[in-house]
């Protein structure tokens, strides 16, 4: 198996520890100590410890949370990831309470890789997504009773 490969590997496992069984800890062995997250819902990026407490709150939520890797390529100091998450909220998250709804989201991570560790994380996935599926908000015509527009949010 090349480094490649084995490196594809460890993402793979590691984030199934994480994201599906909650193990947060795995993370450590593949994010650097100063690892950095960006996204739209982080700008200024996570830590390594900002992350597994956002995936340790998301968890909560979702106690039934699952993130499959439909794609994962690389190059060296490169990779290239594409996933979808789901899970049915019940619990509370961002001050919405559980709504018992089963939400569905996708997204791709871009990471700069040196040493084995990913050093840096470039996020992107929809938030709308979710906080439509949540019925928080509506994208698109009409508006269900009790959500708000994004204008409101």
């Amino acid at each position: 198996m090349t480094t490649g490969d084995e490196l594809k590997r460890k993402v793979r496992d590691i984030w199934h520890a994480a994201w599906d069984l909650g193990e947060v800890a795995a993370l450590d062995d593949l994010l650097a100590p100063d690892y950095r997250r960006y996204g739209r819902t982080s700008p200024d990026g996570q830590t390594r410890e900002e992350l597994k407490a956002s995936i340790t709150a998301c968890r909560r939520a979702f106690p039934d949370l699952t993130t499959v890797i439909d794609d994962i390529v690389g190059e060296p100091g490169r990779l290239a990831v594409r996933w979808h998450s789901g899970g049915t909220h019940t619990g509370s998250m961002l001050g919405v309470p559980p709504t018992g709804r089963t939400v569905a989201v996708s997204g791709a991570t871009f990471a700069r890789v040196v040493d084995g560790l990913i050093v840096t994380e470039h996020v992107t996935w929809d938030p709308r997504e979710l906080l439509e599926a949540l019925g928080i908000i509506t994208v698109g015509a009409g508006t269900p009773a009790g959500a708000r527009t994004m204008e409101e949010v």
